[in-house]
């Protein structure tokens, strides 16, 4: 028995509310030796009393020293080992934006580059161009034809967008044709079974004429694909936790993860920390969970801008008490994986977390942040943790055996 099905067989109903509160790429390294941490180095009070009532520690996505991809890390917030149920990002970002895929569908998170003479990439995300201009350089790549299979171009975020394939006898074990670092040339789209050979020869022929398409228009004038996948039926959130559950998040992509699991997204009414969390507060009586995903601290750690992810740490704690002035049963604050701004990429190092309940044992930890939570009475857990957890604290759980 996996933890998902113990889990289905423990749930039951009450009236308690839980929110799991993402900040993505949340943890941090010291730019300097003995310098703060972005969590440290942010003016946190809020967080800081909130650490004050909770239990802390440090959670990890999928095992010591793994770095985690943004889907794993969320499968494994919500319960799913990622190791289990593997999923790749185009489908993701195909159900972030609304696309009804259907069960032979392959899709892939294309990301729009720039490359040099040479074919080089220089910039593996276009200099994050608008969504505005990924959108006309999709309209242009609409105009690419492949032989027995119907293609959909679909403009996500910013550099982002998805590739659909729909047609007859398409595998999708497919390589990603990004070499995850500048100074490379995109890589070809490689098959790694017998099965996916005609998808990757389709994909390589579409990048051909993507290619040629795309290169007089820099920044974005080449793309790289990952995440080659078809939507893999995961048990559904409701069915496994009993809980009428809601995702409010900005960028696409976690809409997408959120959907996967089949969580209803509601839309926010604006970006900003503040903003989604008003969004929570106007849906309070609808729902028995709320994941809220904060995106631009994983952002701004990619780019290794410390003070901006500093800055939207700042906001979100001057924003929380519209969260705690809900009274949520159990409110779970932590992240997806760590994206230290020092490196610029997503890392292994484990997470801090924060539970508060009613019936959560303190510890001495006054502060949300990577060295203060390594002390708290959590101790260092997994992700796939998080949600029993959660759901014991909030009385959702009956005992396991006689």
């Amino acid at each position: 028995m996996n933890q998902l099905e113990l889990i289905r067989q423990l749930a039951v109903k009450n009236n308690t509310k839980i929110v799991l509160l993402v900040l993505d790429g949340i943890g941090g390294l010291a730019m300097q030796p003995g310098g703060p941490t972005e969590l440290e180095a942010a003016h946190t009070p809020n967080l800081d009393a909130l650490a004050a009532r909770s239990a802390c520690g440090l959670s990890e996505a999928i095992a010591p020293g793994i770095t985690p991809g943004s889907g794993p890390g969320h499968l494994a917030l919500f319960g799913y080992d990622p190791l289990q149920y593997e999923i790749g990002r185009g489908v993701l970002e195909a159900l972030g934006i609304g696309f009804e895929l259907q069960p032979n569908d392959v899709a892939a998170r294309g990301n729009f580059c720039t490359v040099d003479a040479q074919g080089l990439i220089t910039d593996r995300r276009a200099g994050r161009i608008s969504t505005e201009e990924c959108t006309r350089r999709v309209r242009l790549l609409r105009s690419i034809t492949l032989p027995g299979v119907q293609v959909f171009v679909e403009p996500v975020k910013e550099h982002r967008f998805a590739l659909i394939l729909r047609g007859d006898g398409l595998g999708a074990d497919v390589e990603d044709t990004d070499p995850q670092r500048v100074g490379a040339a995109p890589l070809p789209a490689v098959a790694r079974n017998p099965q996916s050979q005609r998808t990757a020869e389709l994909l390589n022929e579409w990048i051909a004429q993507a290619r040629h398409i795309l290169a007089n228009h820099p920044p974005a004038n080449m793309l790289t694909l990952r995440g080659v996948a078809k939507d893999p039926g995961l048990p559904k959130f409701s069915d496994v936790y009993l809980l009428r559950a809601a995702a409010v998040a900005v960028y696409p992509m976690y809409k997408g993860v959120a959907r996967l699991v089949g969580m209803e997204v509601i839309e926010s009414i604006g970006d900003s920390p503040a903003d989604q969390f008003e969004t929570v507060r106007r849906h309070w009586d609808r729902y028995d969970f709320f994941f809220i995903h904060i995106k631009k601290t994983d952002s701004y750690g990619e780019d290794g801008n410390f003070d901006a992810k500093v800055h939207v740490i700042e906001q979100v704690d001057e924003a929380l008490p519209t969260l705690l002035a809900l009274e949520p049963d159990v409110l779970v604050v932590t992240g997806d994986h760590s994206t230290p701004c020092l490196l610029k990429s997503h890392s292994w190092h484990p997470l801090p977390i924060m539970l508060m309940a009613r019936t959560a044992r303190g510890d001495q930890v006054t502060q949300f942040s990577e060295a203060a939570c390594i002390h708290g009475s959590l101790g260092r857990i997994r992700h796939t943790d998080i949600m029993p957890l959660a759901m014991a604290h909030a009385l959702r759980l009956t005992k396991y055996g006689a």
